[in-house]
Order: C-alpha cells, then structure tokens, then sequence
C-alpha cells in the first residue's frame, strides 16, 4: 500500500514539474508576437537594441534602464498610452520554459515587500496582477502602485514585461499596450548562454532621429 502510494506521488509529481516546465505563449505568437528575430519582417524600421527589437510609433518614448556599477543595460523602458511597459529578455532552453518558475519567484518578492498579488489568465497566457507598496512624499509615507507581469516563453528565449500605468485598469490603455508587447523582437543570437542569462541590450548604433530623441539613459 505504501509503495503504490509513494509511486502515485512521484507520478503526480512528474506531471505537475512537466506542466511547469511547459512553454506559455499564445498560440498565434509566431505570426502575431511577441517574435523570434526570424519571425518579424525584416523591412520594418526597427530601433535595434541588440537583444530586443522596437517598432516606433506615434507617442512612444523609449529609455534604457543601466545598472549604476556594471554601466550595464539591464532593461528597456517604453512609455506609451499613459503607461510603462518595462522590458527585458532571457536567454531560455529549447524545449521548456521559464515563466511558470519565474511567477513564482515575482510572488515571492512582491510578498517579501508587504504587497498582494493574484494570478490570471490574460491575453498572453497566466499573467500576475501585483499590489506594490512604495514609498512617496517628504515625509515617507508608503502608497502603493499596481503593476502587470507578463510574460512570453519563445524559441530559446523568454521576453517578461512589467505593465504600470492606466494599463493595469483601462481597457483601452490595456489594448494599446498589449498590441505594443506584441510588436517586441526578440534577437537570441547563436551564442552559447545559460538559462536565465540576460539577452545583452546596447544602444542603437545609429539612431534615426525621432529614436534619438526619444533614448536616453536611465540609472537604477
């Protein structure tokens, strides 16, 4: 009895880490996005980041977000329909995933900071809406922010995205920046990386001047 029982455990075990290390993305994101760098349409006018790809648009600003000891660029930063999507893209294996593991360890922090967070499902696939504790004012007073996480898992690479804003509640905002995400290019490259290594980012080599205008470095 105990040894069925044990054996009916480690069954259910397999099958739960295989359905976590399942790939999430939506099914139509080889012909509608996020895309893999041999998926997007190599005459459109992307600002080319190294790692990610951005289609410009009318009312998007564009930042880079650089880590303060390594120089580093470490994430990208768009604001566009009075929101931000933040960005950053991983390298990833073949054949499994890293957004079920990575949702679990957003949890965990967000939890960490003594603010609530709830999974559902959203137009990528399981998304994690966070209520973020932050602290604002003079006089430190604490306030807290809503903030999406979504995430993609695509061939060889996961592209996650970190929605602020009226994204996190308008649905019209919410559209504008969803169909943003969608436009993402993901250049994996044919380097050798480990899993969960951030995809290198660098600043566009030369700019055309409405991307110029809207670069600028940020510190974090």
């Amino acid at each position: 009895m105990t040894d069925n029982t044990s054996h009916d455990d480690d069954a259910q075990a397999g099958i739960e880490q295989a359905a976590r290390d399942m790939k999430s993305a939506p099914a139509d994101r080889a012909t509608a996005g996020p895309f893999d760098e041999s998926e997007a349409n190599p005459v459109r006018p992307y600002i080319d980041l190294g790692g990610i790809k951005i289609l410009p648009r009318e009312g998007l600003n564009l930042r880079l977000e650089v880590e303060e000891q390594t120089k580093r660029i470490v994430a990208v930063g768009l604001d566009y329909a009075d929101s931000s999507l933040q960005l950053q893209a991983f390298a990833a294996p073949r054949t499994t995933g890293l957004w079920s593991d990575t949702r679990d360890q957003i949890r965990d922090q967000v939890r960490q900071q003594g603010g609530r967070v709830e999974e559902r499902e959203g137009p990528f696939g399981p998304e994690l809406l966070a209520e973020v504790p932050v602290v604002a004012g003079a006089e430190g007073d604490s306030a807290k922010r809503l903030a999406r996480f979504v995430g993609v898992d695509g061939p060889r690479w996961f592209l996650r995205g970190v929605i602020g804003g009226a994204a996190t509640g308008d649905m019209d905002a919410a559209a504008q920046v969803e169909d943003l995400f969608r436009s993402i290019v993901v250049v994996r490259g044919g380097s050798p990386m480990p899993p969960r290594d951030l995809i290198p980012l660098r600043m566009p080599a030369s700019p055309g001047a409405g991307a110029e205008r809207a670069i600028a470095p940020q510190r974090r």
